[in-house]
């Protein structure tokens, strides 16, 4: 469950093209352009924890052997 201490806004600028692309793309989903403009927004913050983790699992596993020697 979700809990909001308030309802918290965000003014975001858009081109007018900008604006066009949103509102074509949230009308083809059959969505408010508020609705399908937030969940990019989260889609991009998930998208880059996990981008993150992946990096830092990588870093962990090609050091591995180096930080086994000097221990």
């Amino acid at each position: 469950m979700r809990y909001r201490r308030d309802m918290a806004g965000l003014n975001v600028r858009f081109t007018e093209e900008e604006l066009d692309a949103l509102r074509e793309r949230a009308e083809a989903e059959g969505r408010s352009m508020q609705s399908f403009a937030h969940d990019a927004v989260l889609r991009a913050i998930n998208e880059h924890s996990r981008l993150f983790n992946e990096a830092a699992d990588h870093v962990l596993k090609v050091s591995e052997e180096l930080n086994r020697r000097l221990a």
